[in-house]
């Protein structure tokens, strides 16, 4: 009996049909919130900048240099400033996308399918940012070196070019299953406290989970950026 990957589920989701193609609308719902605080922040820490910062400001020149160091520490001193736009997108939206998923009880809002839940509690959504990583990937080492780039893959021996691409598609999928299965864990691991002891037990272990949802923002941001750095070296 033959069956399609892409029919295989987990969990239920509320469908839309956009543009011919099926989505699941919790995800976006999400998402657009997301990045409205992310746009939100930019809009208000930038609309009347001061000499010496202060407020929200003073926090998003605070987390700039934060990227940047990342950023800079990874790809090179001299290679870094174009891509810290890319680490910072990277960083902050699975930062905040985590943060909600934590903070807000999303199952108290009733859906007519499915349930809300952080963006990256969907495997599309890590998947399709490890794959913004595995294209950045390319186009800084083709823009670096040209077709030399390619040359890679065939070092230090021509036996060792199915290695050299096999390394190439395990990177967008460990970035993608391990911030999927870090975020998914940590929500049915809270939940089955919740289920068990509702009073005493859930407020430390949601403290656990948004320290381990700020580590996984920044172990995906800073693996992009060291992937970006291996292409360019």
């Amino acid at each position: 009996m033959f069956f399609s990957l892409a029919a295989v589920e987990v969990g239920t989701h509320l469908y839309w049909e956009i543009g011919g193609f099926t989505v699941h609308g919790q995800v976006l719902l999400v998402t657009w919130l997301v990045l409205a605080i992310i746009l939100g922040l930019a809009v208000v820490g930038t609309s009347k900048l001061e000499q010496i910062p202060k407020g929200i400001q003073n926090f998003l020149e605070s987390v700039f240099e934060y990227v940047a160091g990342i950023a800079k520490g990874e790809i090179g001193e001299y290679h870094y400033r174009p891509w810290v736009p890319y680490v910072g997108t990277i960083f902050l939206f699975i930062f905040v996308a985590n943060w909600l998923g934590a903070l807000i009880p999303w199952k108290l809002i009733q859906l007519p399918e499915g349930e809300l839940a952080a963006p990256t509690n969907d495997i599309n959504t890590t998947v399709a940012l490890s794959l913004l990583t595995s294209i950045s990937y390319f186009y800084a080492g083709f823009k670096e070196k040209g077709l030399g780039f390619f040359a890679r893959y065939i070092s230090p021996s021509p036996l060792f070019l199915p290695i050299n691409i096999l390394e190439d598609f395990s990177k967008p999928l460990s970035l993608s299953f391990r911030l999927f299965g870090n975020v998914v864990a940590d929500e049915i691991v809270v939940s089955v406290f919740c289920l068990l002891v509702p009073v005493f037990i859930p407020l430390p272990v949601m403290i656990l989970g948004i320290f381990a949802s700020s580590v996984q923002a920044l172990i995906f941001a800073t693996l992009s950026a060291a992937y970006i750095g291996e292409s360019i070296e």
